[in-house]
């Protein structure tokens, strides 16, 4: 081959290298995923839910501060916050937001049509206008649901069963962070009636009203509490966790968190359990997927959580047929 020749195919096979060659040394690009969590930064088990987010990210390929960047965002149950963070995170124009709660996304609702949403821990995603069928949600928002329809009937029975003498039973909740409610209602106020139990709301706006509602349902014979779920009651766990022991009052809450720290039983579904399969729903609509394609999801299980040195600090024994149903039994 003649010298001419070889310098021309060596700077011809140059030009067609050094494309190939620039887009591999190329970054990936940063992705960003806005995350609005309904709780305090210093919950653990909100904690939790995170990480098990982060970790599944990790399994499907995805690198924290290589190819994405999370902002966290922590609403601890109050709605001007949640407001403030939605907006806030809205104008960052992440890749996806990450957003907790019915309260939560009810605001990152507000914020954008566009920007694709996958919601955790949300109750009635189509009564509440995030989706419009469960199964082809359409628009910008899908995830992960909580039924808590038939709920506060088996809180009602399980009370009963453990607390027999109970006879009135207060619902503790906060409007402003528990549009569940409504959902939650019916089904506490017909097995209250089925029970003989006499059943009475006791809504509450702020901390410092909650040892009045306490106070008050413990000062009759046959009182119990049940507590309905809400970003509030979660923030303010341990402070009525508390309470209801200063009071001696038989209470039912809705996450395994509050047994865990003293509570007496809980029943509820999982609420942190959609964290990580929310990070392949993430996965799946940086990669292209469209949120109004990917089904809403429900929970397959509830669980079933009793502390038993509360209930014997109560004067209880917690029944043979409900320790052997129980997912968590706390000696």
């Amino acid at each position: 081959m003649r010298r001419r020749d070889f310098v021309a195919s060596v700077v011809a096979g140059a030009t067609l290298t050094w494309p190939l060659l620039a887009r591999a040394q190329q970054p990936e690009k940063m992705r960003l995923i806005g995350v609005l969590m309904a709780y305090a930064e210093s919950d653990p088990a909100a904690q939790a839910g995170v990480t098990a987010f982060r970790d599944g990210l990790a399994k499907l390929g995805w690198r924290e501060g290589s190819n994405f960047k999370i902002v966290l965002r922590w609403g601890a149950g109050n709605a001007e916050r949640f407001k403030a963070f939605a907006s806030e995170l809205a104008n960052l124009r992440p890749d996806v937001i990450l957003s907790m709660s019915t309260v939560g996304t009810s605001f990152v609702v507000r914020e954008t049509q566009t920007i694709p949403t996958v919601f955790v821990a949300v109750n009635d995603p189509i009564g509440s206008g995030f989706v419009g069928n469960l199964a082809r949600p359409g628009g910008n928002v899908t995830g992960f649901m909580l039924d808590v329809s038939s709920l506060g009937g088996k809180q009602v029975e399980l009370l009963k069963e453990i607390a027999p003498g109970t006879v009135h039973v207060a619902l503790l909740s906060n409007p402003q962070t528990s549009p569940s409610l409504q959902l939650f209602l019916p089904s506490i106020q017909a097995a209250a009636s089925s029970h003989g139990i006499a059943l009475k709301s006791a809504p509450v706006q702020a901390k410092e009203e909650i040892e009045g509602v306490i106070a008050a349902q413990a000062s009759e014979p046959g009182g119990g509490l049940i507590v309905a779920p809400s970003a509030f009651g979660s923030v303010n766990r341990e402070l009525i966790i508390m309470l209801a022991s200063k009071y001696n009052l038989p209470t039912m809450y809705y996450e395994r968190s509050f047994t865990d720290l003293g509570g007496f039983i809980a029943y509820s579904p999982d609420y942190f359990g959609g964290f990580e399969p929310a990070a392949g729903y993430v996965d799946r609509i940086l990669k292209g997927a469209k949120p109004g394609d990917l089904p809403v999801q429900a929970p397959t299980k509830f669980e079933l959580s009793v502390n038993l040195k509360t209930a014997k600090a109560l004067g209880l024994t917690v029944p043979p047929t409900i320790l052997a149903i129980a997912d968590k039994v706390i000696e």
